[in-house]
């Protein structure tokens, strides 16, 4: 491992030992080093350009980098390296001007006058949120991010922008303050290489991570790059070998090929040591070459011809062409067994695919500047752009939304296939609700199980390469918040929170309404005014009294406990009463001093099983359908269900009456109830067989038993809870046990006390 003293005196990296491309430099000095680059667009485009870069350096005159150049430099070397990607005019424009708005003051709207709106939007994409107020670092950071992404999500080019910003400031990092390096640089790895990543980005994912490491750890980059010089230089005759071999061997066949060396970045390295413990000397993948032949069929011909030449090493073939990468990559990967037991990485890939592989989605401006009508660019695994979309609809928290992205920004991916054999490409780790999710929201909240190669597995199940994955669904079934702590992909995980979400919301608001109801009898109003337009203004004066900004709000908050029903009752009463509604007394008499209140009072709340997450049945005494019940509402919790006999629910009464709801149950419930049954047994060989199979037989459901912790002695008790349908059902399963032999005693077990 490498290792620095801590008396050391820390080195500075130089800006000289950076990967500066020749664009970098030329356009550092004036704008005619970015014209250079600009052949590709017509006489109008580069003109258009000409007037962002007036624009630009009027905008930033005065400002200085912190090098001691005009700061207008910066902005060229964004240009620059966009027009290496062969990116359009509007997208120039906008990388010249990409500080404008935020450190100029230049408004959105100067910038749609002067230069049209999609640029404007390209512009405002690019600015933070610095201007506005958050609570903490991360908070504004989350926001800047959620915009930028979003932005990207519907233009792609913002991200080539932002990539290319900062590749030139990280190019420029010695610049800066040291105290900014680690900072700025963990940023970089742990969120813009993964995205260069994402897009297929690969020669600037590969220049930001070992930009990052060389100012993050500047110590192990020092070291680490003179002992990859001394390597390269001891190996430079088998590098030379091992090409000209290749070279003849490749036109010994007649196929014209192009060989480019290929070495691992100092960050791969340190990575492959640190994460398997090894020296630099043990790892014996530096070096690879990339072979560029002329068809797709002549990269198995070239892999065949390796072959024979140098023994593969075992597992190490990869075919990315016929399954190619999320992001569009497509390439051969083979490790053979090279001169004097070297380890040596062939690529063997088309000239497209080279492009492609370089610069991934910035392919698709290169492929329209050569070849308009070319459908390679279009190929391009951008799903993860859309999926941005998708997220931000269901998730309105910007840190919540950074979560889930940052999810997402996996460099690794497993390929499986559906039952059709359409190929998915997934994160590493993901599991089969990933998949179900990935595919549509839909299968994903009514999967109930799996087949995975024809195999009946868990939902939970992580996927490996090659799986075939069929996904069973019920129309009746809904998502499990248990499936939240094993998703891995942001998409199956705010579908998933979405869902509850939505579905909370809406049962609150059902609850919430026939609450209010209910409440309104109580003040001599049968009926609640109508949400149409002849009772508005009725609402509006309630919604003024509470601070709620709409109806379902309001509903939604008395479901939730966050109101009391009885006083928006009073309110709305009063202001019922003063637009000219009578209250009956005789309502108020029957509804407040009923001796029989549930059988009378029409606002009573039917309980059926279906309410979702805003009732829940208490787990003190397990109430089930033909118990006398009461519902209790928390302060801004769901309605919880007790038993009349509850201890529990009686403290509560007595604490917290004008909280307590009028509740019965339906006469069809449409689900099984738990309740819990205490068992008396004589111990003996068999015994929790027998009444596991007394239970079945009386067709119920065992969902938890629990023998205690105690020492077996001749009688054991056992505590069941059992899913039963309702009273009826649970005493013919208590006859049943009676009858059981080895039982002396079964009764519902009673309601705890704690």
């Amino acid at each position: 491992m490498l290792t620095a003293s801590p008396k050391s005196k820390l080195p500075k990296p130089s800006t000289s030992d950076a990967p500066l491309p020749a664009a970098d430099s030329a356009a550092a000095a004036s704008f005619a080093g970015l014209l250079e680059r600009l052949d590709y667009l017509s006489g109008s485009d580069i003109d258009q350009v000409r007037q962002a870069y007036r624009f630009a350096d009027e905008a930033h005159l005065g400002q200085l980098r912190k090098s001691g150049l005009p700061y207008i430099t910066h902005p060229i070397a964004v240009a620059a390296q966009c027009a290496e990607w062969k990116l359009d005019a509007h997208a120039l424009q906008a990388a010249l001007m990409h500080d404008a708005m935020e450190d100029c003051g230049v408004t959105k709207q100067e910038l749609i006058e002067r230069f049209g709106a999609p640029v404007a939007e390209l512009v405002d994409g690019l600015t933070k949120l610095e201007k506005l107020e958050f609570d903490t670092r991360e908070q504004n950071q989350a926001e800047s991010f959620r915009k930028m992404l979003l932005a990207m999500a519907k233009d792609v080019r913002v991200i080539l922008i932002k990539l290319a910003d900062r590749t030139h400031n990280m190019r420029t990092m010695g610049d800066m303050p040291r105290s900014k390096w680690g900072r700025i640089s963990r940023e970089t790895l742990e969120i813009y290489a993964p995205i260069a990543h994402r897009l297929g980005l690969n020669f600037t994912y590969r220049e930001l991570q070992d930009l990052s490491f060389r100012f993050l750890l500047p110590w192990r980059y020092q070291v680490l790059n003179k002992a990859l010089e001394k390597s390269r230089k001891r190996r430079t005759d088998l590098i030379d070998r091992v090409k000209v071999e290749v070279q003849q061997a490749f036109e010994a066949h007649g196929m014209p090929v192009r060989i480019l060396g290929r070495e691992k970045t100092l960050h791969s390295i340190y990575q492959k040591m640190d994460g398997k413990h090894l020296s630099f000397s043990q790892v014996t993948d530096i070096y690879g070459f990339r072979i560029v032949v002329p068809e797709v069929k002549d990269c198995y011909t070239g892999m065949g011809l390796l072959h024979q030449m140098y023994k593969p090493v075992p597992g190490k073939f990869r075919d990315y062409v016929a399954i190619p990468k999320a992001n569009g990559y497509q390439s051969l990967h083979t490790t053979l067994i090279g001169p004097v037991g070297t380890n040596i990485e062939f690529q063997l890939r088309t000239e497209s695919m080279d492009v492609v592989a370089e610069s991934g989605v910035a392919a698709h401006w290169l492929y329209k500047a050569k070849a308009p009508e070319s459908a390679a660019a279009q190929n391009l695994g951008t799903q993860w752009l859309q999926s941005l979309l998708d997220i931000q609809q269901e998730t309105h928290d910007a840190a919540e939304f950074w979560d889930h992205i940052k999810i997402d920004l996996f460099p690794d991916a497993v390929y499986v296939f559906t039952p059709k054999g359409k190929i998915m490409a997934m994160p590493r780790g993901a599991t089969v609700m990933d998949f179900a999710y990935a595919i549509h929201s839909g299968v994903g909240h009514h999967a109930v199980s799996c087949r995975i190669n024809g195999e009946q597995r868990a939902l939970r199940s992580e996927l490996s390469n090659g799986d075939v994955v069929e996904i069973v669904t019920d129309p009746n079934a809904e998502p499990s918040p248990v499936w939240l702590s094993f998703v891995k992909t942001g998409r199956a995980r705010s579908k998933i929170r979405h869902h509850f979400k939505t579905a909370g919301e809406n049962t609150s608001i059902d609850l919430g309404r026939r609450m209010l109801s209910q409440a309104l009898r109580s003040e001599g109003l049968a009926t609640m005014p109508s949400e149409a337009e002849t009772d508005k203004a009725l609402w509006d004066k309630l919604l003024r009294f509470t601070g709620n900004r709409s109806t379902d709000e309001l509903f939604g908050d008395i479901g939730m406990g966050k109101r009391i029903a009885s006083m928006v009752a009073k309110k709305l009463a009063a202001t019922m009463t003063e637009a000219g509604h009578r209250p009956d007394p005789l309502l108020i008499s029957t509804a407040r001093f009923s001796v029989d209140e549930e059988s009378v009072m029409q606002g009573v709340l039917t309980l059926d099983g279906s309410e979702g997450h805003s009732v829940q049945y208490a787990t003190c005494c397990k109430p089930i359908p033909g118990d006398g019940i009461v519902g209790y509402l928390g302060r801004g919790e769901s309605l919880m269900v007790h038993t009349h006999e509850c201890p529990h629910g009686k403290r509560l009464l007595a604490r917290d009456s004008e909280r307590f709801l009028s509740v019965e149950w339906s006469e069809e419930p449409t689900r099984a109830f738990e309740s819990g049954v205490l068992v008396t047994v004589a111990n003996g060989k068999g015994v929790l067989a027998r009444v596991s199979a007394a239970v079945a037989a009386a067709e119920a459901d065992i969902a938890h038993v629990d023998m205690g912790r105690e020492p077996a002695q001749s009688t054991t008790d056992l505590v069941f809870t059992l899913s039963v349908r309702d009273r009826v059902h649970l005493a013919e399963v208590l006859r049943t046990l009676k009858r059981t032999p080895s039982v002396i005693k079964a009764q519902r077990a009673k309601p705890s006390r704690a």
